[in-house]
């Protein structure tokens, strides 16, 4: 990652934003709420809606709080390339021809989330600063 100061505080803001979005396109498919008007919630267990829904929200919470977020990311990537190649790109060669875009972007932002780790507003790198205190208070 860049060592430009703002670099890290602006990764995280972009891993927060994708993770709500991620997040509140969940809550729409799982709960039926937060959505359009006339969106309903996917039958529950039905595969893959509700199936991708859960991912999207218990994902997207993980990824926006930085908690297990490179596991987490690596799901939701895998989750938006499955849907990417399976509904769409049947459909179309182009994201632009098939309505795929928005999983496209998810599916490559998620996977520089998973690469590049959380950044410094995390749960993640809390609790890695708490585990280095930690160790210097025992190890003196």
């Amino acid at each position: 990652m860049s060592t430009h100061k703002y670099a890290g505080p602006i990764w995280s803001l972009f891993r927060i934003v994708v993770g709500l979005l991620f997040t509140l396109n969940g809550t729409v498919t799982v709960f039926g709420v937060l959505g359009a008007a006339g969106k309903h919630a996917a039958p529950l267990g039905q595969w893959p809606g509700w199936w991708a829904g859960l991912i999207q929200l218990v994902c997207g919470l993980f990824v926006l709080a930085g908690l297990f977020t490179t596991p987490a990311a690596i799901v939701a990537s895998g989750s938006m390339a499955y849907a990417y190649f399976t509904v769409h790109q049947p459909q179309a060669l182009l994201p632009t021809q098939n309505g795929g875009a928005s999983a496209a972007l998810y599916c490559w932002a998620f996977l520089a989330i998973a690469v590049l780790g959380a950044g410094p507003w995390s749960l993640d790198a809390a609790f890695r600063r708490d585990a280095r205190t930690k160790d210097l208070v025992t190890s003196s």
